[in-house]
């Protein structure tokens, strides 16, 4: 029995997300539904400590995934930054450097309304 040749889809426009955290830098880029087409992190790329959390890092894991998603055929692009971390901006620059048409740049970074308990008062 032979068998069949699994096809690539072609998705002409997806969303990608950045996780910038102090730490590391996620980068993954899906299509509109929401099914992952390529992902990478600072980490999976052999950066270690605080070598992670670098802009550059940031930089080339935005161009791994973009480099890995290109291969469904991607051109529009849809980007959602999150987080506080060093690698927002050059992350979202390497997708225009990248080949991919920037629509839209939105930040989801969860804001808290009114935040934890505070710890109770300290008495000396």
């Amino acid at each position: 029995m032979a068998k069949k040749k699994k096809e690539k889809k072609s998705v002409i426009e997806g969303n990608a997300y950045i996780q910038a955290t102090f730490n590391n830098t996620i980068v993954t880029i899906t299509d509109l539904k929401g099914n992952t087409l390529s992902w990478c992190s600072s980490g999976s790329l052999g950066f270690r400590g605080g070598k992670k959390s670098t802009p550059y890092a940031a930089q080339t894991t935005a161009e791994t995934a973009i480099s890995r998603a290109l291969d469904y055929g991607l051109q529009l692009v849809n980007v959602y930054v999150k987080g506080p971390g060093m690698g927002r901006d050059s992350a979202i620059r390497s997708f225009g450097g990248g080949g991919l048409q920037v629509k839209s740049i939105k930040d989801i970074t969860p804001i808290p309304h009114n935040g934890c308990r505070p710890r109770k008062s300290r008495r000396v």
